[in-house]
């Protein structure tokens, strides 16, 4: 399905697809972010660059996940989840797949959705606290897991500074926040970021959250 599109603003504005299962869950979401002075809405098959993907869904069934992967790694797209529900075996394949945005379908307000828009064309993590909370708890099995199989691929070592920036991230502090509670500049905890998803070939806040706890830095 195809959202209408509105002319080119700012260079400065969002471009966000919405791909939605049905026609009204569509207008409802491009309705709500169409009052977003900041978002664009473009066609889905639309290649601007820093596009942000909104993509609506009951579950995540197979096709969902199938779509998730061609949005983020083919398209390369920067996508919001916005699901009914995940289930514990599927989180850690839908943030390692490259979405650091996630939205409850029952939590889905206009400000909500604009709030995990912005932070995924930022390249931020955006994740319900609930959700959070059982990655950790996932991630902590897998551990677990490896210890009991030793002789794995060693993982790759975080400078100390990394480990302080991630585990605020994991705490759900934005970049601001971040920089205030380490004294660090903004710039600086950006390039922080920047410099260890470009190291690990991680795709984003989320992504980096995950194996900074998979790998047990935090």
């Amino acid at each position: 399905m195809h959202t209408s599109f509105e002319p080119a603003g700012a260079l400065s504005r969002i471009p966000v697809a919405v791909h939605a299962p049905d026609p009204i869950s569509l207008a409802g979401v491009t309705s709500q972010l169409r009052q977003e002075p900041a978002i664009e809405l473009v066609e889905q098959a639309s290649e601007r660059p820093g596009r942000v993907a909104v993509l609506l869904a009951d579950a995540l069934d197979q096709p969902t996940m199938s779509r998730l992967r061609r949005l983020v790694r083919t398209d390369g797209a920067r996508a919001v989840l916005v699901v009914r529900s995940i289930r514990e075996a599927d989180l850690l394949d839908v943030i390692e797949c490259g979405v650091g945005a996630i939205v409850w379908r029952h939590e889905a307000t206009g400000h909500r959705l604009v709030q995990a828009v912005l932070a995924a064309s930022r390249g931020d993590g955006d994740l319900p606290g609930d959700l959070l909370g059982r990655l950790i708890t996932q991630v902590g099995t897998l551990q677990r897991s490896s210890a009991a199989h030793p002789g794995g691929i060693p993982s790759a070592g975080l400078a100390p500074r990394e480990v302080d920036v991630l585990r605020l991230v994991a705490e759900g502090l934005d970049t601001g926040e971040i920089a205030g509670k380490l004294s660090y500049s903004e710039r600086t905890v950006k390039n922080v970021m920047h410099g260890l998803t470009t190291r690990l070939q991680l795709r984003n806040r989320a992504h980096a959250v995950a194996y900074a706890l998979r790998e047990g830095h935090i």
